[in-house]
């Protein structure tokens, strides 16, 4: 396996791809080039959460497929911090949005420049977050095609365009968060947070809505695989349900999967990303495999029906 750390921008050290490419040459190569899966830890946009990143990446890199960790633009700036809650945070213009959303479309350029390399196949690339990161995905998903992106990087959109979405217990719609009850802990943390990616504790109405997803889905947003848990605390299972909707309104192909227990934040939800005991949770950590027969539906790698050795064998 080919595993490098890339800074995808000279002069910043935060945002970083870190490849897990499937670099086999003796006779796994003839499988030819992989499906990739580009993988948003979240975090809060307040940094990316190591436990969603690596781990993460292990899972998919075992299904076959190439895998990729963005660590992108947070307030922490790489350094894998929390603010202080109890303090007003000052906002940071370099990494609020539309930063966040930009960085995978710098991500999936990056690839896709060295796919012919890492043995990429570019039109079966999907997008995979977690939490903030899986809401900065499912930006990703509504906005690939926009003028936020394509004229950015002054690109055609079939550059940017990914093939499937995986959202880990997300937030879609900033709408309806708005008007959840919170405790005073929740409260500062989503006021901190709305600081470090919007730049305001108490963003608009119109603005909450520009960065809402399930509010933005389009025919054009990509197969999407949802999941997460009933009992989640911090950001409530109506995210996923109403990002759902939004794609069954649109007749956008969707798998969901709502575990009825499993706190916030599970990952992989078993030891390889376990902080403590309430990180394990044994039904949560079936989406792993469902996952992976979803993807298989689109990621299938091109083998034939017998191997050349079977071939001789049989004659």
């Amino acid at each position: 396996m080919l595993t490098e750390e890339i800074k995808l921008y000279p002069d910043r050290e935060d945002v970083t791809l870190t490849t897990y490419v499937i670099a086999e040459k003796g006779e796994l190569h003839a499988q030819g080039n992989r499906p990739a899966v580009l993988i948003c830890p979240g975090g809060g946009y307040f940094n990316c959460s190591d436990r969603e990143a690596e781990p993460v990446a292990l899972k998919f890199a075992s299904m076959g497929y190439h895998a990729f960790v963005l660590r992108y633009s947070t307030y922490d700036e790489g350094k894998n911090q929390f603010p202080d809650l109890t303090r007003q945070i000052e906002p940071k213009e370099k990494t609020k949005h539309p930063a966040p959303v930009r960085d995978i479309g710098k991500a999936m350029l990056y690839i896709r420049e060295h796919a012919k390399a890492w043995s990429v196949d570019m039109g079966r690339v999907a997008v995979c977050g977690f939490s903030a990161g899986a809401h900065n995905s499912a930006m990703y998903s509504v906005y690939w095609n926009s003028p936020l992106l394509t004229e950015f990087f002054g690109v055609d959109a079939e550059m940017l365009r990914p093939a499937a979405v995986i959202l880990g217990y997300t937030l879609s719609d900033y709408i309806f968060m708005k008007g959840v009850k919170k405790n005073e802990m929740d409260t500062a943390f989503f006021a901190a947070s709305n600081t470090a990616f919007l730049g305001e504790a108490n963003p608009s109405e119109e603005k909450l809505r520009e960065v809402s997803p399930a509010l933005n889905v389009t025919e054009n947003t990509p197969p999407t695989f949802l999941w997460a848990t009933a009992a989640d605390g911090m950001v409530p299972v109506q995210h996923s349900l109403r990002m759902a909707h939004a794609l069954a309104d649109h007749k956008v192909p969707f798998e969901i999967h709502i575990f009825e227990e499993g706190d916030h934040g599970l990952s992989v939800a078993t030891q390889a990303s376990a902080m403590s005991r309430t990180m394990l949770n044994q039904d949560a950590a079936k989406w792993v495999g469902l996952a992976e027969c979803w993807l298989e539906k689109r990621f299938a790698l091109d083998l034939p029906q017998k191997t050349a050795f079977e071939q001789m064998m049989e004659r």
